[in-house]
C-alpha cells in the first residue's frame, strides 16, 4: 500500500493478519482503504473473515500482525472506547434496565458531557430515527425493528465520524428489513459518517453500499461498486456468490486481444471475453448471467452467439419470465425474460436457440 493511500483513506488497514492460534490466518495480508463519508460493505460467507476485521477496527479484537489506521492514526493499541467508534449489532445490545432516553444517554454521559448538551444530542438522535416518542419506555416494550432504530440512534448520539455495522438487520423480517436498509443508508449519506457494513447478504450489500469488498478464506476477492461487482466479476467465486449466476465448463481454444474461443466439455464451441484466463489449453469456467440469455431471435443483437437448448420447466412470476434449460449439458442453465407480449412462453420439451452477447460471457478461473 502507498503512502498516498494512508494519507487519503480515512480508515486503512495495513498488510493486517489475524490468528487466533498462532498457525491458521483466519485474515490473510489485508490491504484495505476506505475513504471518509463512503458506506463500504463487507460481504463474504461464515468464516470468511469479514467479521473479524470489523472487531479489530472496533477493537474487540488485536491483529497478530500489520497495522490499522483511523484518520492517519495507528489504532491497533487504543482500546475500543477511546476510538469514538459508533456500533450496531445484530442483537441491539440495548440495557433492558435502561429506558431508550438513558440508553442513549450513556456513551454521553462516559464521555462527560453536561445534562442539558446530552438532552439536546438525544433527542436530535431519535427524531432522525422517528423514535421521538418512545424516550421514556423500555427495550422490552419495543418491537425488533423499534428495538434496532434505538441502536442506530444510540450509535449515532455522540456523533462519530465512523460507525460499524454487524448484520444489524438479520434479526428482523424481510419488508421491515428492506425499510430498514434504506434508512440507514439516507442516515448516512446525510449525515456523511463513514460506515463499515458486515453482512452475508448479498442484496443488503448491493442495494446499500458505496463499494463492496467480497471476502472469501481471509482474503478480499474483489473491492468494487456494486454494478461493477455484478456485471464484471474477476473470479468464479465472486461470480457464484454474488447474484444469479450459470456456468459452463470447458478449455480455452484461442485468445484474440478480448476475445476468446471456449470449446465447452459438450464440444460446442462459444465466444467469451478473457477475465481470468491467460493461455491456450486452460481450463476455464464461463460464466453468463441469467438476464443477458435471450430466446427472441428478433432481439438477439448482431454478434451474439447462440446454442442449442432445451426447455425443461418454467415458471411465470410476473414481471419475468424463468426458464430452466439444458445447455451443453448443464440441467440447471437459468434465463430470466421479462414478461412482454413478444416474449414466448416455452413448454417442457421445447428445443430452442438462445444467445449472449460474448461481452457477456466471461472466461473466469475454473477452481
Amino acid at each position: 500500500m502507498s503512502a498516498s493511500d494512508k494519507r487519503d483513506g480515512f480508515v486503512v488497514f495495513d498488510k493486517v493478519q489475524k490468528s487466533y492460534d498462532g498457525e491458521t490466518l483466519v485474515v490473510k495480508d489485508l490491504n484495505l482503504s476506505v475513504a471518509k463519508g463512503e458506506f463500504l460493505t463487507m460481504l463474504g460467507p461464515s468464516g470468511s473473515g469479514k467479521t473479524t476485521c470489523l472487531m479489530m477496527l472496533a477493537g474487540f479484537e488485536t491483529a497478530t500482525n500489520g497495522e490499522i489506521l483511523l484518520d492517519g492514526k495507528p489504532i491497533n493499541s487504543v482500546p475500543p472506547h477511546k476510538r469514538g467508534i459508533g456500533m450496531v449489532f445484530q442483537n441491539y445490545a440495548l440495557f433492558p434496565h435502561m429506558s431508550v432516553g438513558e440508553n442513549l444517554s450513556f456513551p454521553l454521559e462516559v464521555r462527560g458531557m453536561a445534562k442539558s448538551d446530552r438532552e439536546v444530542k438525544i433527542k436530535r438522535a431519535l427524531d432522525m430515527v422517528q423514535m421521538g416518542n418512545f424516550i421514556n419506555r423500555r427495550p422490552a416494550q419495543l418491537s425488533g425493528g423499534q428495538q434496532q432504530r434505538i441502536a442506530l440512534a444510540r450509535a449515532l448520539v455522540f456523533e462519530p465520524e465512523l460507525v460499524l455495522m454487524d448484520e444489524p438487520l438479520g434479526a428482523l423480517d424481510k419488508q421491515l428489513r428492506e425499510h430498514m436498509q434504506f434508512e440507514i443508508t439516507r442516515l448516512a449519506h446525510e449525515l456523511g459518517i463513514t460506515t463499515v457494513y458486515v453482512t452475508h447478504d448479498q442484496t443488503e450489500a448491493l442495494t446499500m453500499s458505496d463499494n463492496v469488498a467480497v471476502f472469501d478464506d481471509g482474503r478480499i476477492q474483489q473491492l468494487d461498486p456494486p454494478d461493477k461487482l455484478y456485471e464484471e466479476p474477476r473470479n468464479s467465486f465472486v461470480a457464484q456468490f454474488i447474484g444469479e449466476n450459470n456456468t459452463l465448463d470447458g478449455v480455452v481454444k484461442e485468445i484474440t486481444g478480448d476475445e476468446c474461443v471456449v470449446q465447452l466439455d459438450s464440444g460446442d464451441l462459444i465466444d467469451a471475453q478473457p477475465v481470468n484466463v491467460s493461455k491456450v489449453g486452460e481450463r476455464t469456467r464461463v460464466s453468463i448471467r441469467p438476464e443477458r440469455v435471450e430466446a427472441n431471435k428478433e432481439r438477439l443483437k448482431e454478434g451474439a452467439h447462440t446454442i442449442k437448448a432445451q426447455v425443461l420447466e418454467f415458471i411465470y412470476m410476473g414481471d419475468v419470465f424463468r426458464t430452466r434449460l439444458k445447455v451443453a449439458g448443464n440441467e440447471n442453465f437459468i434465463m430470466k425474460t421479462r414478461n412482454a407480449p413478444d416474449q414466448v412462453r416455452h413448454k417442457p420439451g421445447d428445443m430452442i436457440e438462445i444467445g449472449w452477447l460474448p461481452k457477456d460471457c466471461r472466461a473466469l478461473d475454473h477452481d
